[in-house]
């Protein structure tokens, strides 16, 4: 144990990605005086325009995108009371294959070691207790959540650092609730073919491997305001047409897989900070 206070930093690719995977736990966890750290990766400038103009399309400036989530993203962490904001600033990467994958100065052309030691500066100067990022897959196969993944882990191990690590994920049942939910609140919902199906199928991991559930329903009301800051991208952001209410029903309990530990805690666990207070 050291003089820090308790801290929780989490590892994110976009703006908008903090409240969408950890909304809950850092609202929860600021609201128990643990102090939370929000490190996003990109710029964001893969998002959407004004009136939702898409990347690529007549009208779209990666630049003033950027700015735009880059404001957004910091209403989302007034609303989540997150301590302190770092933001990398590599630019977006865009969904695999897209030509952004290998424009200049990307997420996902930068060499690991390069964005790790970045990563190994903030480690180093907040000793967090805690460290939340993606699997290696990036819970879905997104380019600049894999590279968020390869620089934690890369960064940890420079560092020699030793906090309990968790990578985000979902339960399989919680996945079924997820497509019930698309199909009641998505007009233009299509069902998925048989391949797509079955790729989508094989996101998140059993509800047995999962080790760690933590409550946050709570506070389902500061994780759906802190997802609606990021109003640019509201026609990617299909929860919240769910409402408060139910919206919190969906996503009130956050999921993840413990993948570095030195406490001992028992598993399955409720609690992030479970052995450390």
């Amino acid at each position: 144990m050291n003089d820090w206070p308790l801290t929780l930093m989490a590892v994110h690719a976009h703006p908008d990605d903090e409240a969408t995977g950890t909304g809950g736990v850092l609202a929860r966890y600021a609201a128990e005086g643990i102090r939370t750290v929000l490190v996003t990766c990109t710029d964001g400038s893969c998002g959407d325009g004004p009136g939702g103009v898409k990347p690529g399309d007549p009208g779209h400036d990666p630049a003033a995108v950027a700015l735009m989530r880059r404001q957004e993203l910091e209403s989302s962490c007034e609303i989540l009371k997150v301590c302190h904001l770092e933001t990398l600033d590599y630019a977006d990467s865009g969904m695999m294959g897209w030509p952004a994958n290998d424009a200049p100065g990307s997420f996902w052309r930068t060499p690991v070691e390069e964005g790790a030691a970045r990563l190994a500066q903030l480690l180093r100067r907040y000793q967090p207790d805690v460290v939340v990022t993606y699997d290696e897959n990036g819970f879905y196969g997104h380019p600049d959540h894999i590279q968020a993944n390869r620089i934690t882990m890369t960064a940890l191990a420079m560092t020699l650092q030793t906090p309990k690590v968790y990578w985000t994920t979902a339960p399989r049942s919680m996945m079924q609730r997820f497509g019930e939910a698309m199909r009641e609140f998505h007009a233009d919902w299509q069902e998925p073919d048989p391949a797509e199906a079955a790729a989508m199928a094989e996101i998140g991991l059993p509800d047995e491997e999962i080790t760690t559930w933590v409550d946050t329903t709570a506070f389902g009301g500061q994780k759906f305001d802190a997802l609606a800051a990021h109003a640019s991208q509201g026609e990617n952001i299909f929860f919240l047409k769910m409402g408060q209410k139910r919206f919190t029903e969906l996503m009130g309990v956050e999921t993840f897989v413990r993948v570095q530990d030195t406490t001992g805690a028992a598993v399955p666990e409720n609690d992030l900070f479970a052995g450390l207070r």
